[in-house]
């Protein structure tokens, strides 16, 4: 399992979004509040931006827990942003895939993270990765559950699928191989945000006079104003706009 955030809006320093409220990324790395399985996140870590001048995001990741890393406190205080991505990460099964296994994953101008877990991996879902292009599953950074949601992902961005309808269909095949998957995907441009909450806690925070959204696994603060995401649904944000959609179960 996972916790992980995303933000649109004024650039403000990471620190802001993901150290600085009194339950922030950072503490919910061990103490979540609302995670469905898993009690610690402290095997990997990641942050993802976007620079002004620059079309591709940069990425920061480690492999470990994100409270021993004092480069990481020293990165958000200064760094500032008005789109990002971060995670941490609870393996869901141990290996040596180091930093490759933290999210953010990328691709081009995307940042992705999956919050959950594939039921009776990897065997479950052996079928949807063969039909991946070999190319594709080769160029994998890792060989853990989410490294292939992602590849899924990305192999539907890369020909041209829609975003949300990328994501929702691969929330439904992996679904219908592995029932019981745990299946919350985030996914940014640096414009928008896709979200699914499938089998955990996902959550929104719309400021849109402020154009300010953020995306969370869990609320970051007390904030009244936060929303939770019902179970089943695709969330697409942008700076001002928020919709949300059920998502069909597999073979319905």
């Amino acid at each position: 399992m996972c916790r992980h955030l995303a933000y649109l809006g004024p650039a403000v320093t990471l620190g802001k979004l993901l150290t600085e409220p009194d339950h922030s990324l950072f503490r919910q790395s061990w103490e979540p509040r609302r995670q469905a399985s898993g009690v610690v996140n402290a095997d990997g870590f990641g942050v993802g931006w976007y620079a002004e001048y620059d079309p591709l995001p940069a990425r920061f990741r480690r492999f470990g827990p994100i409270w021993a890393d004092q480069s990481f406190l020293d990165l958000v205080r200064v760094v500032r942003s008005g789109a990002l991505l971060a995670a941490v990460r609870d393996a869901t099964v141990g290996g040596s895939d180091g930093e490759a296994a933290a999210a953010p994953f990328a691709d081009g101008r995307w940042l992705f993270s999956h919050n959950g877990a594939l039921r009776d991996w990897p065997d479950a879902v052996a079928p949807l990765a063969a039909a991946l292009p070999a190319a594709e599953l080769l160029s994998m950074e890792c060989r853990t559950d989410s490294a292939l949601v992602w590849a899924l992902v990305a192999h539907r961005l890369r020909r041209g699928d829609e975003p949300g309808g990328a994501v929702s269909e691969v929330v439904r095949e992996l679904a219908g191989a592995a029932p019981g998957s745990r299946l919350n995907l985030l996914l940014t441009d640096g414009a928008r945000i896709l979200a699914t909450a499938w089998g955990d806690s996902l959550w929104y925070l719309a400021e849109p006079e402020a154009l300010r959204t953020v995306v969370a696994s869990e609320p970051y603060d007390d904030d009244p104003r936060w929303q939770e995401v019902p179970d089943r649904t695709l969330l697409t944000a942008t700076r001002d706009e928020i919709k949300l959609t059920p998502l069909k179960e597999p073979n319905t």
